[in-house]
């Protein structure tokens, strides 16, 4: 694996690079980091070059100037500059949570960049028919960060979507560079819940741009997120281009609790698409 950075408008992008084959760009979830590929990117690697990063602002991602608020289109045009900086060909796309939704952003402005794009449980709650109720749920969230603590913002979020999260584990009894990432999470959380987690749950896709790509867009959601909030977003969205949701092993985050039965089902939908493109050009 190396390491690398981009210069980009108004930060410097952190990422990392491994394996080799065709390029798979992960996305994090909000406060994730490069690292949070690890799991996957161990069974991939022998098939495909993973390229992983840290998303501006958080971990080692610096801004140039003080934190502010994220936004879905400058993070998507982040990814779209570091696609253009490794490869002329488009590219695999998995994204998870807040980075399936700079996913479907960046499928939507630059698709051809985009060989195919995998979005795990995009929590874009304003397509829900009770958005209100969930724009209300997200402001009590960020009212708690500012009044109380973190901690109970955080807590009050993860009732909200229906405990849609297996445990985090306990960072003493990792290897180093997971207990480290885990550190870096620590310190992102917060920075997340105030400046990204109102906008990106906002966000509406393009429907427009995104029907005419629809077959390159897998929209996935948790065999056991079914009936929590996560669910939702995802199924509306597929509605939407004329497409049915993928279920995909564990909860929320089952990127990494599920990591050897996520990402072979990865590699499957992705070696699919490789065989699908080679027949079509016999």
């Amino acid at each position: 694996m190396r390491s690398e950075t981009l210069r980009v408008p108004g930060a410097t992008l952190y990422y990392e690079v491994r394996g080799s084959g065709p390029l798979v760009l992960f996305v994090p979830g909000g406060g994730g980091d490069a690292a949070s590929a690890d799991p996957i990117a161990e069974v991939l690697e022998d098939r495909f070059t993973v390229v992983s990063l840290d998303p501006r602002g958080y971990s080692r991602s610096v801004l140039d100037g003080p934190q502010q608020t994220q936004r879905v289109e400058v993070q998507s045009d982040d990814a779209f500059r570091l696609l253009d900086h490794l490869t002329d060909e488009p590219a695999f796309v998995v994204g998870t949570s807040a980075g399936a939704i700079v996913g479907l952003d960046l499928l939507a402005r630059h698709p051809d960049r985009v060989r195919l794009l995998i979005a795990h449980e995009p929590p874009c709650f304003a397509v829900l028919p009770d958005a209100a109720e969930q724009r209300a749920m997200i402001e009590e969230v960020y009212t708690l960060l500012r009044t109380e603590s973190p901690a109970a913002a955080g807590a009050r979020f993860l009732a909200g979507i229906g405990n849609a999260m297996k445990p985090s584990p306990v960072p003493a009894e990792l290897p180093p560079r997971a207990a480290e990432m885990w550190a870096r999470l620590a310190a992102n959380g917060p920075l997340m819940l105030e400046y990204e987690l109102r906008e990106f749950t906002a966000y509406l896709p393009d429907y427009e741009a995104l029907a005419p790509v629809a077959d390159r867009v897998v929209l996935a959601v948790g065999r056991e997120t079914r009936g929590c909030l996560p669910y939702r977003p995802a199924k509306e969205i597929a509605r939407r281009i004329g497409r049915e949701v993928t279920e995909f092993p564990g909860a929320h985050n089952g990127m990494r609790t599920e990591a050897p039965e996520f990402a072979a089902q990865l590699a499957d939908t992705m070696t699919a698409r490789l065989r699908a493109e080679s027949a079509g050009r016999c």
